[in-house]
Protein backbone atom coordinates (compact mmCIF):
# COMPACT_ATOMS: atom_id res chain seq x y z
CA UNK A 1 0.00 0.00 0.00
CA UNK A 2 1.82 3.28 -0.95
CA UNK A 3 2.20 5.75 1.44
CA UNK A 4 0.09 8.86 1.56
CA UNK A 5 1.27 12.17 0.42
CA UNK A 6 1.95 14.42 3.75
CA UNK A 7 -0.07 17.50 4.94
CA UNK A 8 2.14 20.40 5.34
CA UNK A 9 -0.60 23.06 4.67
CA UNK A 10 -1.58 24.39 8.05
CA UNK A 11 -4.99 25.61 6.83
CA UNK A 12 -5.95 21.49 6.10
CA UNK A 13 -5.08 20.81 9.09
CA UNK A 14 -7.37 23.30 11.01
CA UNK A 15 -9.38 21.04 11.90
CA UNK A 16 -7.02 19.30 14.51
CA UNK A 17 -8.01 20.08 17.74
CA UNK A 18 -4.13 21.15 18.71
CA UNK A 19 -3.51 22.79 15.70
CA UNK A 20 -7.11 24.85 16.19
CA UNK A 21 -5.70 25.66 19.85
CA UNK A 22 -2.15 26.84 19.08
CA UNK A 23 -3.44 28.73 15.90
CA UNK A 24 -6.06 30.85 18.07
CA UNK A 25 -3.15 32.20 19.92
CA UNK A 26 -1.24 32.75 17.07
CA UNK A 27 1.80 30.28 17.78
CA UNK A 28 1.94 27.85 14.83
CA UNK A 29 4.89 28.71 12.85
CA UNK A 30 4.55 25.81 10.44
CA UNK A 31 2.21 21.78 10.97
CA UNK A 32 2.57 18.67 9.15
CA UNK A 33 0.91 15.77 9.41
CA UNK A 34 2.61 12.65 8.02
CA UNK A 35 2.05 8.83 8.56
CA UNK A 36 -0.63 9.48 11.20
CA UNK A 37 1.42 11.59 13.05
CA UNK A 38 0.76 15.43 13.54
CA UNK A 39 4.05 17.67 13.95
CA UNK A 40 3.15 21.18 14.86
CA UNK A 41 6.06 23.65 15.23
CA UNK A 42 6.50 26.10 17.51
CA UNK A 43 8.91 29.41 17.73
CA UNK A 44 11.38 28.40 20.87
CA UNK A 45 9.97 31.82 22.91
CA UNK A 46 6.44 30.57 22.99
CA UNK A 47 6.68 27.06 24.42
CA UNK A 48 6.09 26.85 27.62
CA UNK A 49 2.58 28.69 26.53
CA UNK A 50 1.71 26.19 23.76
CA UNK A 51 2.33 23.69 26.26
CA UNK A 52 -0.04 25.20 28.52
CA UNK A 53 -2.72 25.65 26.46
CA UNK A 54 -2.06 22.25 24.81
CA UNK A 55 -2.58 20.66 28.43
CA UNK A 56 -4.86 22.59 29.70
CA UNK A 57 -7.37 23.03 27.34
CA UNK A 58 -10.60 21.22 27.31
CA UNK A 59 -10.68 20.05 23.38
CA UNK A 60 -6.83 18.47 23.60
CA UNK A 61 -6.14 17.68 27.42
CA UNK A 62 -2.25 16.78 26.69
CA UNK A 63 -2.11 15.22 30.44
CA UNK A 64 1.12 13.27 29.47
CA UNK A 65 4.75 14.80 28.06
CA UNK A 66 6.38 11.06 27.19
CA UNK A 67 9.61 12.76 26.23
CA UNK A 68 11.91 15.22 24.86
CA UNK A 69 14.47 15.08 22.60
CA UNK A 70 17.17 16.92 20.58
CA UNK A 71 18.24 16.90 17.06
CA UNK A 72 21.35 18.74 15.43
CA UNK A 73 21.33 19.98 11.73
CA UNK A 74 24.57 21.09 11.86
CA UNK A 75 25.55 22.86 9.82
CA UNK A 76 21.88 24.06 8.97
CA UNK A 77 20.62 27.02 11.29
CA UNK A 78 18.94 26.70 13.61
CA UNK A 79 21.45 24.68 14.28
CA UNK A 80 18.77 22.66 16.66
CA UNK A 81 15.52 21.29 16.77
CA UNK A 82 13.92 20.37 20.29
CA UNK A 83 11.33 17.96 20.22
CA UNK A 84 8.35 17.50 22.97
CA UNK A 85 6.33 14.48 22.41
CA UNK A 86 2.68 14.89 24.32
CA UNK A 87 -0.21 12.37 24.87
CA UNK A 88 -3.42 13.05 25.70
CA UNK A 89 -4.76 9.91 27.82
CA UNK A 90 -8.45 11.49 27.70
CA UNK A 91 -8.83 12.24 23.83
CA UNK A 92 -6.56 9.18 22.64
CA UNK A 93 -4.57 11.91 20.89
CA UNK A 94 -0.72 12.57 20.01
CA UNK A 95 1.21 15.21 18.96
CA UNK A 96 4.80 16.38 18.53
CA UNK A 97 6.17 20.42 18.94
CA UNK A 98 9.05 21.33 17.34
CA UNK A 99 11.27 24.01 18.56
CA UNK A 100 14.31 25.45 16.67
CA UNK A 101 16.91 26.76 18.63
CA UNK A 102 20.14 28.51 17.62
CA UNK A 103 23.31 27.48 17.79
CA UNK A 104 24.82 30.68 18.98
CA UNK A 105 22.07 30.84 21.83
CA UNK A 106 21.30 26.85 22.39
CA UNK A 107 18.74 27.69 25.04
CA UNK A 108 14.61 27.63 25.17
CA UNK A 109 12.15 28.10 28.28
CA UNK A 110 11.99 24.99 30.62
CA UNK A 111 9.22 23.34 31.25
CA UNK A 112 9.06 22.45 34.62
CA UNK A 113 6.38 22.36 36.78
CA UNK A 114 3.68 21.37 33.72
CA UNK A 115 4.51 17.53 34.17
CA UNK A 116 6.72 15.63 36.47
CA UNK A 117 9.13 14.17 34.17
CA UNK A 118 10.35 17.15 32.81
CA UNK A 119 13.74 17.45 34.91
CA UNK A 120 15.13 14.57 33.54
CA UNK A 121 14.21 14.97 29.81
CA UNK A 122 15.54 18.26 29.90
CA UNK A 123 18.67 17.05 31.71
CA UNK A 124 19.69 14.36 29.21
CA UNK A 125 18.86 17.25 26.44
CA UNK A 126 21.80 19.42 27.92
CA UNK A 127 23.60 16.86 28.53
CA UNK A 128 24.09 14.85 25.49
CA UNK A 129 23.48 18.33 23.17
CA UNK A 130 24.60 21.57 25.13
CA UNK A 131 20.69 23.06 25.15
CA UNK A 132 20.02 24.72 28.30
CA UNK A 133 16.64 25.28 29.63
CA UNK A 134 15.72 28.51 31.08
CA UNK A 135 14.56 28.46 34.31
CA UNK A 136 15.47 24.97 35.37
CA UNK A 137 16.73 24.36 38.95
CA UNK A 138 19.38 21.49 38.76
CA UNK A 139 20.44 21.57 35.24
CA UNK A 140 23.08 19.93 34.92
CA UNK A 141 24.78 15.98 33.95
CA UNK A 142 22.22 13.34 33.77
CA UNK A 143 24.70 10.83 31.97
CA UNK A 144 28.36 11.63 31.31
CA UNK A 145 30.61 12.91 34.00
CA UNK A 146 30.45 16.11 35.38
CA UNK A 147 34.15 16.79 34.25
CA UNK A 148 33.25 15.44 30.46
CA UNK A 149 34.26 18.23 27.70
CA UNK A 150 31.53 18.96 25.10
CA UNK A 151 27.89 17.30 24.52
CA UNK A 152 28.20 14.33 22.52
CA UNK A 153 25.64 13.92 20.48
CA UNK A 154 26.54 17.23 18.85
CA UNK A 155 27.48 16.44 14.90
CA UNK A 156 30.67 18.41 15.39
CA UNK A 157 31.80 16.37 18.48
CA UNK A 158 35.41 14.29 17.34
CA UNK A 159 34.45 10.62 17.22
CA UNK A 160 36.80 9.88 19.74
CA UNK A 161 35.96 12.83 21.99
CA UNK A 162 38.33 15.85 22.70
CA UNK A 163 42.22 14.90 23.13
Amino acid sequence: MPLQPAITDVAQLKDSPAVSALQSAGLVEGAKFDRDELTIYVDRAAIRQACEILRDRPETRFNFLSDITCVDVFPSEPRFEVIYHLLSHSQKDRVRLIARVPGGDPSIESLMGLWPGVNFFEREVFDLFGVRFLGHPNLRRIQMPEEWEGHPLRKDYPVEGYR
